[in-house]
């Protein structure tokens, strides 16, 4: 018994002398990622961490406005390859529109229409649309509008031409490790720690801004913070006044936020459904028009889903880029396979939430998996024509 005793309090010890390790050496976030990704049974973030997490609401419309229902919808099965990829890899959800009405629409896993999921990165997408309404507004004065106009942390150094278009173009010249399973990474640090703000207003520069593309999470981050600065509200309800409500949204959204009433992480993490994230497909789809009325720039629309560097045609401002069959193609995306995918010259939308994604075997910018998206649901839309 008293050997017994002896273990137990030197185990207590133990645990309090790394938890005081943690703190000493300003890890402490890592208590908050074993507890909430590692005891969960998950290596990385997952689609229902909201809930371990403070949040934001984006509040939904207070006049919804479903989507259309086609007279087909479902009426042609998906393909069997498809449908093996959807069990192979966790689809949660799938949903197809065409011409402005749901063509088809499945769901896994006791998923719903209403459920909720973790955007992850589509949320950048998202980022990119606010600081669009920022400078329609006149809130901002252009892309080019300096980052130190509203932080002047970044003053000097390399950092000082950096604008806010060239963090919304992912090439701000910052340093950041955008590695997701890495324990260690600014990236993981950002995703579990209480103070963000802090975090990113210590990022420092280490190339010129404004002349490559490479993808940070952190870009975004500091992207919200100046749309917060120059619209003077919080993101989350900036969204929703400028987007979430006018299109219609039919449930509430969930930001997270690094702490209660914190700022929110939005490089990632609005929780909503399958349905309402396809609304920012349909908005840039009809290139800023909703329903008849302009609620974001047509101009800003199009300089979006165009490549800025001749070097990197796969990413625009906020949004990814893809040919499929000579067609253009644009679209929202996310840590483990959350799209939103668009085909304008078909007036096609394409939405998967799921568990995992397939990463490229060939070397492409775009995973495995969102290839066969839209391989086989132009295969499902071919049966039509039969």
């Amino acid at each position: 018994m008293k050997l017994f005793r002896k273990l137990l309090i030197g185990l207590i010890a133990f645990i309090l002398i790394i938890e005081v390790m943690f703190y000493v050496f300003k890890i402490d976030y890592l208590l908050k990622a074993v507890r909430i990704t590692y005891l969960n049974g998950h290596k990385t973030a997952f689609l229902e961490d909201y809930k371990y997490f403070s949040n934001r609401i984006i509040e939904k419309s207070k006049t919804a406005q479903p989507w259309n229902i086609a007279k087909n919808c479902n009426q042609v099965k998906t393909t069997e390859k498809l449908e093996k990829l959807h069990q192979k890899i966790g689809t949660v959800a799938f949903l197809i529109i065409k011409n402005d009405s749901i063509w088809h629409e499945s769901y896994y896993d006791n998923y719903s229409k209403d459920s909720k999921s973790n955007s992850f990165s589509m949320a950048k997408s998202i980022v990119s649309a606010a600081l669009g309404k920022a400078i329609m507004e006149g809130k901002i004065k252009s892309l080019d509008q300096k980052v130190s106009d509203f932080f002047p942390e970044f003053k000097v150094g390399t950092s000082a031409k950096m604008t806010v278009g060239d963090l919304s173009s992912m090439a701000s010249g910052l340093e950041w490790d955008e590695s997701y399973y890495d324990p260690f990474s600014v990236t993981t640090r950002a995703y579990f720690d209480d103070n963000l703000r802090a975090l990113i207003l210590g990022l420092k520069g280490i190339t010129a801004p404004g002349k490559t593309y490479k993808y940070l999470s952190g870009n975004t981050q500091l992207l919200a913070m100046c749309i917060e600065k120059s619209v003077g509200k919080n993101l989350a309800n900036y969204v929703s006044d400028s987007f979430w409500k006018p299109m219609g949204a039919e449930s509430d959204a969930l930001w997270q936020t690094d702490r209660e009433n914190g700022i929110v992480k939005a490089y990632c993490c609005i929780a909503s459904n399958a349905r309402d994230f396809a609304r920012f497909g349909k908005l840039y789809l009809q290139h800023g028009k909703w329903n008849g009325n302009q609620i974001l720039d047509s101009a800003f629309v199009a300089k979006s889903i165009t490549p800025r560097f001749a070097a990197s045609p796969q990413y625009g401002y906020g949004w990814w880029l893809s040919t499929f069959k000579n067609k253009k193609v644009f679209y929202m995306r996310g840590h483990l396979g959350q799209y939103v995918i668009v085909v304008p010259e078909d007036e096609l939308i394409i939405v998967r939430l799921g568990h995992h994604d397939i990463k490229s075997t060939t070397g492409s910018p775009h995973s495995d998996d969102f290839h066969e998206y839209l391989e086989e649901t132009y295969k499902m839309l071919q049966q039509v024509k039969k």
